[in-house]
C-alpha cells in the first residue's frame, strides 16, 4: 500500500476492494493510525487481526453484514427489557470503559481477541477526535453492557459489544438504531455476521450494495464531537416493535 494525500494530510491507498480474497482479506501491512482506520473505512475496508505481534489485516468482505436504522426486530421479552428494567442508557461517557469492557468478553469467549492494546489505543484516538462512539448501559453505578464503532457522514460502523447483565448489550443496540434514525442516518454496518446479531434482525447484502450506500451516506455531513441520547428515546420502542412485527 502506498501513501498519498486524502481527507487530512495524508492517508494511505488501498487497493480496491473489489479485489479482495474470496474470504475478504484485502491487504497486509500498513499503520495502525487514526488516518488509515478513516482512510479504510471510508472505502469499506475493517482491520481485523489476532495480536500485536501479527501483521495488520485490512478486510472487505462480501456479502457485508448491515442493517438500516430502524430495521432491528425487537422481541416482545426485549421490548420489555427496554421499558421495565432498572438500566439507563447513556452515549459517550465512558468509552474506554466499552472498549475495554469488549475486549475483555473476546479475551474470555474467544482464543485470541482481535481488540488488542493497540487497537484500543487508536479507537481511543478517534474518539477524542469525535469520529468513535460508546452506546452505554448502566445499572445504577456499574457499566453492564455496551457497544462502539465509527462513524461519518450519516453511516456508523460497529465494532464490538459486551454484557455483563441479562439483555445488555442487545438494549444498548435497540437504542443505537432509534438514536441513529433519529438523526437521519442511512446505514449501521455489523462487518460480519453472527447468531447474536441475527437475532437482532441484522442481514447481510452484496458487496457492491454496501459500497454503493456508503458512498452515498458520505454526502452529507459529520456528527462530530459527544453523542448524546435523546431523553425520550423509549417513545419510539412501540414504532420499532409494530416494524419488526414479532
Amino acid at each position: 500500500m502506498s501513501e498519498g494525500t486524502s481527507h487530512s494530510e495524508w492517508a494511505p491507498e488501498f487497493p480496491a476492494p473489489e479485489s479482495a480474497q474470496p474470504n475478504g482479506l484485502l491487504a497486509k501491512g500498513g499503520k495502525l493510525e487514526p488516518e488509515w482506520l478513516l482512510a479504510a473505512y471510508r472505502k469499506g475496508i475493517f482491520p481485523w487481526f489476532d495480536s500485536d505481534r501479527s501483521p495488520i489485516l485490512w478486510w472487505s468482505p462480501d456479502p457485508r453484514a448491515a442493517v438500516r436504522p430502524g430495521d432491528v426486530r425487537v422481541t416482545r421479552s426485549l421490548a420489555k427489557a427496554v421499558r421495565n428494567r432498572p438500566f439507563e442508557v447513556r452515549m459517550d461517557t465512558h468509552f474506554a470503559g466499552v472498549i475495554q469492557g469488549c475486549a475483555v468478553r473476546s479475551d474470555r469467549e474467544e482464543s485470541s481477541t482481535w481488540i488488542t492494546p493497540r487497537m484500543q489505543q487508536v479507537y481511543l484516538k478517534l474518539h477524542e477526535r469525535g469520529y468513535t462512539h460508546s452506546v452505554e448501559v448502566w445499572q445504577q453505578a456499574s457499566l453492564v453492557g455496551g457497544l462502539y464503532g465509527l462513524s461519518f457522514g450519516s453511516l456508523f460502523f460497529g465494532e464490538s459489544m459486551f454484557s455483563h447483565a441479562t439483555d445488555a448489550s442487545k438494549i444498548a443496540f435497540v437504542a443505537l438504531h432509534i438514536q441513529l434514525r433519529r438523526w437521519g442516518f442511512t446505514l449501521i454496518d455489523c462487518q460480519l455476521p453472527n447468531p447474536h446479531l441475527t437475532t437482532l434482525g441484522v442481514t447481510t447484502m452484496p458487496r457492491r450494495h454496501f459500497l454503493s450506500l456508503l458512498e452515498a451516506g458520505q454526502r452529507t455531513g459529520d456528527r462530530m464531537g459527544k453523542w448524546q441520547m435523546d431523553a425520550d428515546w423509549r417513545d419510539d420502542l412501540h414504532e420499532l416493535r409494530q416494524a419488526s412485527a414479532v
